[in-house]
C-alpha cells in the first residue's frame, strides 16, 4: 500500500531541496539576477547575455523534458512509491543537476563543446525556475495520458530544434560526444 506525504510534507521538502540548491549556487559565486544584476521573466534569444540569467529562456522547455523523462524513469524504478515521492526524488535531482550544471568543469564543457560559448552559467533564478519546470513537466506527465506526454515531448523536441537549432537531445549529444558538423549547423554555418 503507497502512503501519500501530506500535500504539507511534500511541498517543505521541495522548498528545502531548492534552497539547498539555491545556497549550493550562491555559494559557488552564482548571482541571484545574473551577470547583469537585472531582473527579468523571460529571455527569447538565446544568443543573448540575458539567456539562462533571467527566470526563463528557450532552455526551460527542456526542463519540461527533464520533468516528463524523470517521472518515467522513476515510474518504472519505484512504481511502489507513491506520486508525491518520486516528484520530491525529482526535484532532488533535478536540483543536484542545476548545482553540477553551474560548477565551472560542466560550464567551461558548454563553451567549448555546443553552441553556448558565452555562456558563463545559469543565474540562482534561472536555476529554480529550471527546477520548476521540471516539476510542470512531471506533473503533466502523472496526469496526461501515456500517449500525449510522449507525442508532446517529442513534439517540444521538435520545435525546439527548429525555434533555436537546439534541444534537450542535442544538448546531451553535444556534452557526451561533441560533434564539428552539429555544432555548424547549430551556429547557422
Amino acid at each position: 500500500m503507497k502512503r501519500t506525504l501530506s500535500l504539507k510534507a511534500c511541498t517543505t521538502s521541495i522548498v528545502v531541496l531548492m534552497t539547498l540548491a539555491a545556497a549550493s549556487e550562491f555559494s559557488m559565486g552564482r548571482r541571484l539576477w545574473g551577470i547583469n544584476g537585472k531582473p527579468g521573466l523571460w529571455s527569447g534569444d538565446i544568443w543573448s547575455n540575458h539567456n539562462s540569467q533571467y527566470l526563463t529562456d528557450p532552455y526551460s522547455f527542456t526542463h519540461i523534458t527533464h520533468g516528463t523523462l524523470l517521472y518515467g524513469v522513476l515510474r518504472v524504478l519505484t512504481n511502489s512509491l507513491p506520486a508525491s515521492t518520486r516528484l520530491i526524488v525529482a526535484v532532488g535531482l533535478e536540483s543536484a543537476w542545476e548545482v553540477l550544471e553551474n560548477t565551472d568543469l560542466v560550464i567551461q564543457r558548454y563553451r567549448v563543446e555546443t553552441i553556448s560559448l558565452n555562456y558563463y552559467g545559469d543565474s540562482i533564478l534561472n536555476s529554480m525556475g529550471d527546477i520548476a519546470t521540471c516539476m510542470l513537466g512531471f506533473l503533466l506527465a502523472l496526469r496526461l495520458p501515456k500517449r500525449v506526454t510522449i507525442i508532446g515531448t517529442l513534439a517540444l523536441e521538435i520545435v525546439l530544434l527548429v525555434w533555436i537549432r537546439d534541444n534537450l537531445s542535442l544538448n546531451i549529444l553535444m556534452l557526451i560526444r561533441p560533434t564539428r558538423s552539429i555544432r555548424m549547423w547549430q551556429l547557422g554555418k
